[in-house]
């Protein structure tokens, strides 16, 4: 097996097992076993358990960039963009629903490599976000841009830890409600809603 398919198996392996017993408890025996490969097989290529938990993260975060980018790609408009964006955003949640809240709270766990990774998806989400608002918003300050794009990435951080523990909203509801707080404001929301 070509060694990046390898890697892409073992990193697949290891969300699975961090997701079923939590960072601590996982062994990289059990990991090994269940890809069929040698314990040091997997410390030659990831060099430690929180190396193969920065590997996941960063696996996640190339998907993530790929799905927004993705879901963007012919919008003609700011609010058509920020609704695929944001679509495309608890859609990819929807495929890592059992490893999105425990790789955000194992980081901590694991050290500040994984941790730095975290928040490299934060910075990540808010260039993308910052750059199409531009694309749309030519007459807002690169500022402002920003500062909006850092209001969306933390509401979807926020609101994804909510939408996973619930079977009643779909990717498409989730998007939608940040939409009401973020496109349409508070003052429209209530109105609507009165």
């Amino acid at each position: 097996m070509p060694r990046a398919q390898r890697e892409r198996q073992m990193i697949a392996v290891a969300e699975e097992i961090f997701a079923e017993r939590g960072y601590q408890a996982s062994s990289m025996d059990e990991i090994a076993e269940r890809v069929g490969v040698s314990k040091p097989m997997i410390y030659e290529y990831f060099g430690s358990k929180e190396g193969l938990l920065v590997a996941c993260i960063r696996q996640a975060r190339a998907e993530l960039l790929a799905a927004t980018m993705a879901s963007v790609e012919g919008t003609t408009s700011a609010e058509d963009t920020l609704r695929s964006g944001l679509t495309a955003f608890f859609t990819f949640i929807d495929s890592h629903r059992r490893s999105w809240e425990l790789l955000r709270q194992e980081a901590a766990v694991a050290g500040q490599a994984a941790m730095d990774e975290i928040e490299g998806i934060r910075q990540q989400q808010t260039e993308v976000n910052s750059a199409l608002f531009a694309s749309f918003l030519p007459e807002v300050s690169e500022r402002e841009l920003e500062a909006y794009a850092e209001i969306v990435v933390g509401a979807c951080e926020r609101l994804a830890t909510w939408y996973v523990g619930r079977s009643d909203v779909s990717a498409a509801d989730a998007a939608e409600i940040i939409m009401r707080m973020v496109w349409f404001g508070l003052a429209t929301s209530t109105h609507r809603h009165s």
